[in-house]
């Protein structure tokens, strides 16, 4: 059994080693951009948008570890470390910059 991860800085570069999939990250994009629409949306409408959000954001995914990644969502082992990196995640996303990310992390854990 291997050791847990106790800080979120050591959690990040397993986090994107778990991500190396870019319909995987597609997948995590488009369900993040679901949830923050939901999140949204519930302000101004009703609470059922509420409802969407862990199907949007779980939903998605988990499809994509499943079908593209072919490994566990590091959210059943990591619940919150995996919400936080999954928001700077999308951000990176955002900004142009989790190819790279992906990359330095890829060179980084075979230095290790």
């Amino acid at each position: 059994m291997t050791t847990p991860i106790s800080t979120y800085k050591a959690f990040w570069p397993f986090y994107v080693s778990q991500h190396q999939s870019k319909l995987n990250r597609n997948f995590h994009f488009v369900g993040t951009t679901f949830v923050l629409a939901c999140f949204f949306m519930g302000f101004a409408k009703s609470a059922r948008f509420f409802l969407g959000i862990p199907l949007c954001g779980y939903g998605f995914a988990w499809f994509g570890h499943l079908v593209f990644e072919r490994n566990l969502p590091a959210t059943w082992r990591y619940p919150f470390w995996s919400l936080a990196a999954d928001f700077q995640m999308f951000a990176f996303m955002c900004l142009g910059r989790m190819d790279r990310e992906v990359k330095r992390m890829g060179v980084l854990q075979s230095e290790i």
